[in-house]
C-alpha cells in the first residue's frame, strides 16, 4: 500500500506540469487549442483512473478475468468433490453392513480441470507477508544421531547391497510375500535400481530429499513407528530367535540390539494406534530414531516386509482369497489398505469405467499427472504394470531377484 501511494505521489509533478500553463493565465491562451485539450483529457484520465498506468490497468482488468473463471471453477470442483466423499462415505456404510457395491456407488464423471487464464503478475511490487520458513525434511545422518542420542544405538548396515537383499528375500518369503510382489514393487518404488538406504529426492542424482521415504518399499517415518507399535512383538520374537542362534561377540551386540528394539515398541505402542497419532511421534526426534531401524541390517529387511505384507493379510482379512497382483499390492502400498482394497476387489469391467478420483481428496488428485493421465481404476493399474515391466530389467531389480 505505501508503495503504491509513493507511485502515485510520483506522478503528482506531471499533474503540477499540465495544470501549471492554466495557472499562469495568458500564457495558457497562447497553447494551441489541440494541446489544451489532450492536457485536460490525460488530466481527466489520470484521476478518473486514481493515477494508474496503463500496465497496472491492464493487470487489474486480467486479474478480475482470473477471479471470476476460478471462482466458477471453484464451484464445480467443489460441487463435484462433496460427491465424492458422501459416494466414499456410502461404499463405507455398505460395505460394514455387508452389501454388494455396484457401480451406482462410485461418481462415474470425471472431475472438472481448470483451464481458464492464469494469474496475471502484478507490475507493481507486492507487499507479502512473512511465511515461516519451512522446516527441513531430515535425512539418513538426522535418523542415525536421533537413535544414537536416545538409545545410544546405531544400526548394524550391511556389508553389501547384496546381503541386505538376501535378508529382505528369506524374511519375505518366509512370511508369504512372493518373488514376485516384492520385486515388482521394488521396481515401481525405486525404479529398479534403489538401494536398502535410498531416500525420496535423493536418487537419480536428486540432491534433496522431498520425504522421509526411505527403503525398497518406501516407508515414511509414520509407517516405522505404527509397524513397530503393530507389528512390534513379531519383531521381537524373530529378533529373540536370531540373539539364540549366535554366540560370542556377535550375540551381545544383538542382545544390545533387541534391548532398544523393546524400547521403541514400547515408545511406539505408548500412543494411540492410528495413523495421526503415529504422524505426530514420526516427525519427531522418537519418531527419526524408529526410523533408522529401516536402515539395520537384520530390523530393516523386516520392516521392508511388513510393509507390505501387512496390505497381504488386510486383503485376507476382509474375505479377498485372490493372491494379490503386483500392481494390486501397489495401489495398497500407495494409497492405504481401505482405499485400495477398493480398487482391487473391482471386478474388470467396473474398472473399466470408474475414474481415479473416487479414491483420492481433490487437492492430492490435482497434484497427481499420474492419476489425471490414466484417469479409471483400469488404465492406472496398467500402467503401474507397465512400469514394473521396465524397472524389473535393471540391476537392482534383477540382483533382488536374484536374492529370492
Amino acid at each position: 500500500m505505501h508503495r503504491s501511494i509513493r507511485h502515485r505521489l510520483a506522478l503528482v509533478p506531471l499533474a503540477l506540469v499540465l495544470l501549471a500553463p492554466a495557472a499562469r493565465g495568458r500564457e495558457a491562451d497562447a497553447l494551441p487549442p489541440a494541446v489544451r485539450n489532450a492536457n485536460a483529457q490525460l488530466l481527466s484520465q489520470f484521476f478518473a483512473q486514481g493515477g494508474a498506468s496503463p500496465a497496472v490497468l491492464e493487470y487489474r482488468r486480467k486479474l478480475a478475468e482470473y477471479q471470476a473463471a476460478r471462482a466458477a471453477f471453484d464451484a464445480e470442483a467443489g460441487a463435484y468433490w462433496s460427491q465424492i466423499s458422501e459416494k466414499r462415505r456410502g461404499r463405507n456404510a455398505k460395505r460394514r453392513s455387508g452389501q454388494q457395491i455396484t457401480l451406482d456407488d462410485y461418481v462415474l464423471e470425471h472431475p472438472p480441470l481448470y483451464n481458464g487464464p492464469k494469474r496475471p503478475v502484478n507490475p507493481e511490487p507486492e507487499e507479502t507477508p512473512d511465511r515461516p520458513a519451512r522446516k527441513p525434511i531430515p535425512v539418513v545422518s538426522d535418523f542415525l544421531r536421533a537413535a544414537q542420542e536416545l538409545y545410544q544405538f546405531t544400526p548394524q548396515r550391511p556389508s553389501s547391497e547384496l546381503e541386505f537383499k538376501r535378508a529382505y528375500a528369506r524374511y519375505a518369503l518366509a512370511h508369504g510375500l512372493t518373488r514376485e510382489q516384492a520385486v515388482r514393487v521394488y521396481s515401481f518404488e525405486t525404479g529398479g535400481t534403489g538401494t536398502y538406504d535410498v531416500q525420496a529426492g535423493i536418487e537419480h542424482g536428486g540432491k534433496r530429499a522431498i520425504s522421509t521415504a526411505m527403503g525398497y518399499n518406501q516407508l515414511l517415518t509414520t509407517n516405522s513407528v505404527e509397524l513397530l507399535a503393530e507389528q512390534g512383538h513379531e519383531l521381537i520374537r524373530a529378533l529373540s530367535e536370531k540373539v539364540a542362534r549366535t554366540s560370542g561377540p556377535a550375540r551381545h551386540a544383538l542382545e544390545h540390539k533387541l534391548t532398544v528394539l523393546k524400547k521403541m515398541v514400547a515408545h511406539a505402542k505408548s500412543v494411540p494406534d492410528t495413523w495421526s497419532d503415529h504422524e505426530k511421534m514420526g516427525v519427531t526426534p522418537q519418531g527419526w530414531a524408529m526410523h533408522a531401524m529401516v536402515l539395520d541390517v537384520d530390523i530393516g529387511p523386516m520392516l521392508q516386509t511388513h510393509k507390505l505384507l501387512t496390505s497381504v493379510l488386510f486383503a485376507r482379512a476382509k474375505g479377498y482369497s485372490r493372491p494379490l497382483s503386483a500392481a494390486e499390492l501397489e495401489m495398497m502400498n500407495l494409497t492405504g489398505d481401505g482405499t485400495g482394497l477398493d480398487m482391487v476387489t473391482m471386478p474388470q469391467a467396473m474398472r473399466e469405467r470408474v475414474p481415479t478420483s473416487n479414491f483420492f481428496q481433490r487437492g492430492g488428485y490435482e497434484r497427481n499427472p499420474v492419476a489425471i493421465r490414466h484417469n479409471t481404476v483400469a488404465k492406472l493399474l496398467a500402467v503401474t504394470d507397465e512400469r514394473m515391466d521396465v524397472n524389473s530389467g535393471k540391476p537392482g531389480a534383477k540382483e533382488l531377484a536374484g536374492a529370492f
